[in-house]
């Protein structure tokens, strides 16, 4: 057997486990309409949630930061990648999270594994939701602390683990704000009390709230009533503020220690000029205009109402991501091709991203969505449960 045999093997394994993916052609701006792979679609599957990766204001501010500082970074921020749009850009954040400071990461997934390792490691416990996102999973390996999983939003079974974890020097516990696959909202106050009754530090992955819910778009934290350095809030520039990063905001002090202890920020390029200005530009229309948001959120409803009207299962969510929940790999695949063919992008989510026997449908709201576009995918959505569930 040759010595490369063995990656046929694995591709045929998730080829019939129906788990095998294949990337996408986009040949058009990220916005609610779509050409993939030739095909002209309604765009349900996007994280540009508020439109603002096409919003001329922030490409002009692209450009013309272009213009001035070249297209890339040069190195890494301690060396000579940290370019004056970064402290403006952080200083945008900070004032919006109403913290001390904050610090940029070339994306999110960066920022998780390099803050938690620095806020956790050996002789430490790090309590994590079931269903946190898989860059929190791999932040908490990297820590090499102990891990110790609650079960979704259960507030009394994180209770109980920290009742039973006196032993570690510290806690840490760590919950997505909004879940990236359910659209559900972590229960913060509960979870934030518990932090202080225990005496644990508390990181939000508002990567999916930032720019949506709260208080000018503060996000998960702000929607539910809290605030302050007692919270670390991370997230990312890559969803509703629709550019590219990851950010951190808190402490001073704890800024400070990431910048001499996180990895992933030390030993990275700088991000472009052109995605800090956009970024910082976006942030500002965010946080400017609610109407985007109201857009926003009534456009998901409407599709909630549209789904469920003609059949399909929905978990209850309140936010912009509605899971069609199809159980069946192979089923949730098929229904996905098939609504391309009917001019709906509405991507199959399979396991290892979501549970086993969980697979869906994931689709999302734009702000930008026209009423026209939800007609097309109400059609869409009703051809296709009549081919597969009627016929």
């Amino acid at each position: 057997m040759n010595v490369y045999d063995w990656i046929q093997t694995d591709c045929t394994e998730l080829e019939e486990a129906g788990l095998l993916r294949h990337l996408r052609t986009v040949s058009s701006p990220p916005a609610n309409t779509v050409t993939i792979d030739d095909n002209y679609v309604v765009m349900l599957g996007s994280n540009n949630y508020l439109g603002l990766s096409t919003h001329p204001s922030v490409v002009s501010a692209a450009a013309s930061a272009a213009t001035v500082y070249g297209v890339g970074a040069s190195g890494s921020r301690l060396l000579t990648g940290n370019t004056e749009l970064y402290t403006t850009l952080e200083n945008t954040l900070s004032d919006l999270k109403r913290t001390e400071a904050s610090l940029v990461f070339s994306s999110g997934y960066a920022a998780n594994t390099s803050i938690i390792p620095v806020l956790a490691g050996e002789g430490d416990l790090i309590l994590s939701d079931a269903l946190n996102h898989a860059s929190i999973i791999d932040g908490c390996r990297l820590s090499r602390a102990t891990k110790q999983i609650y079960r979704h939003c259960d507030v009394e079974h994180l209770k109980s683990l920290l009742q039973e974890s006196s032993g570690f020097r510290r806690r840490l516990i760590i919950t997505d704000g909004v879940f990236s696959m359910d659209g559900d909202i972590a229960p913060l106050q509960d979870i934030f009390q518990l932090s202080k009754t225990y005496d644990a530090m508390l990181l939000v992955d508002d990567a999916h709230g930032f720019g949506v819910l709260g208080e000018k778009g503060r996000g998960t934290v702000s929607h539910c009533g809290l605030e302050g350095e007692d919270i670390i809030q991370m997230g990312t520039l890559s969803k509703a503020v629709g550019a590219l990063g990851g950010y951190v905001s808190g402490s001073r002090q704890l800024i400070e220690l990431l910048i001499n202890k996180a990895r992933g920020f030390i030993f990275t390029t700088g991000l472009p000029p052109v995605v800090l200005s956009a970024a910082n530009t976006a942030i500002e229309i965010m946080s400017s205009t609610p109407s985007l948001r109201k857009q926003l959120l009534k456009n998901a409803e409407d599709m909630k109402t549209i789904l469920t009207g003609i059949g399909y299962t929905i978990l209850p969510t309140q936010t912009q991501i509605i899971p069609v929940i199809l159980g069946d790999t192979q089923r949730a695949t098929e229904i996905a091709e098939a609504l391309i063919t009917e001019d709906v992008y509405a991507p199959a989510i399979r396991p290892p991203a979501v549970p086993e026997g969980t697979s869906r449908l994931r689709v999302t709201a734009m702000a930008t969505h026209t009423d026209l576009d939800i007609q097309v995918a109400e059609n869409g959505f009703a051809k296709v449960w009549k081919q597969l569930y009627e016929k």
